[in-house]
């Protein structure tokens, strides 16, 4: 986990609104404080089913609206065990990179602890149902709807992803995902219980 300030977040800062505004997503400002862009970036070079190996960044001004930076290890794909087990006919969920925008809410996940929870509309998955242990994103293979897509967090200090997602954005360690929350009650009570996640491949910061 990292929490990132200064010059250094500004260049972060910059390289994501670019990258952002690119595509045509909306990256939230207005010189407001915690008004948060919450960012998934997926690995793409060297990425290995079952690693905790993409990165969650979120981007926001702080109490004296300045810029920071949060960034933690989670993982944007599905573990191996959804892999070989699909929970739906049609095949194990994957999030297709795309800004989801007030899809997301304060909410219990699974009933037992406070996430961000799918509730506020549909989110696009490719569907992978082939069971070869590797993550397929086919274009003819994407499904639209409510999936219940959280982002959440796994074990204390997980290494591996398992049974911890079968399509959920989901942080390795609890500590960063407390740092996460914090973050998140923030925002809620500056603008209400709806929040927007993007998620980009790591090539899309590219210059």
């Amino acid at each position: 986990m990292a929490i990132i300030k200064g010059l250094q977040a500004e260049l972060i800062k910059d390289m994501y609104r670019t990258a952002m505004l690119k595509k045509g997503y909306a990256f939230f400002d207005r010189d407001k404080k915690y008004n948060l862009n919450i960012i998934g970036v997926r690995r793409v070079e060297g990425a290995t089913p079952n690693k905790f190996d993409d990165t969650i960044v979120v981007i926001y001004r702080n109490q004296q609206k300045e810029w920071e930076v949060f960034t933690a290890d989670i993982t944007t794909d599905p573990g191996l065990y959804w892999l070989e087990h699909p929970m739906n006919v049609k095949g194990t969920a994957i999030l297709v990179p795309n800004q989801y925008r007030s899809v997301y809410k304060r909410d219990l996940h699974q009933g037992k602890y406070e996430a961000l929870c799918q509730r506020g509309g549909n989110v696009q998955v490719y569907r992978d149902s082939d069971g070869d242990r590797r993550h397929d994103m086919a274009e003819d293979k994407i499904d639209t709807g409510f999936f219940g897509i959280n982002i959440h967090k796994a074990g204390r200090a997980s290494v591996q992803v398992d049974k911890w997602s079968a399509g959920c954005q989901v942080f390795s360690r609890s500590e960063e995902y407390a740092t996460f929350m914090d973050l998140v009650e923030e925002a809620e009570q500056r603008y209400g219980n709806s929040f927007s996640y993007t998620l980009l491949l790591e090539t899309d910061s590219d210059n």
